[in-house]
């Protein structure tokens, strides 16, 4: 797509605070953070929004939603556990898709929300 933003951040067209790239995807900071980690994951080919995913596109999906554990424990906010067992830390995924679902970048994208609570954007 000639006018996507996200297209042109992973051309390197528009610079971003990246934080991991591979073949397939590119992970960078959000400009306008809604909690204290707020990462974006995005596939460097262009796909509008999750519902134009299908079948073909579920290798994509499942890395991009497996980059996310990674990500929290590089930024301080993985699931852990202390000596009784019991959960501290965590992170959010969220892909939004369409108007009525909030999505503002037609990209495909998921959001990784991480760090102490309460968070501005709660969405």
């Amino acid at each position: 797509m000639d006018n996507c933003l996200f297209c042109k951040i992973a051309a390197k067209q528009i610079p971003s605070a990246v934080v991991y790239e591979d073949d397939d995807l590119l992970a960078f900071k959000d400009i306008n953070p809604a909690a204290p980690v707020h990462l974006l994951v995005i596939p460097k080919i262009h796909v509008a929004t999750l519902s134009e995913c299908n079948g073909s596109h579920t290798e994509l999906l499942g890395k991009m939603l497996a980059l996310a554990p990674r990500l929290a424990a590089e930024h301080g906010c993985a699931v852990t556990y202390d000596a009784d067992g019991n959960p501290g830390g965590g992170y959010k995924t969220l892909i939004n898709s369409g108007p009525d679902g909030g999505q503002e970048v037609y990209h495909l994208h998921l959001h990784m929300y991480g760090g102490p609570r309460p968070w501005r954007g709660q969405r």
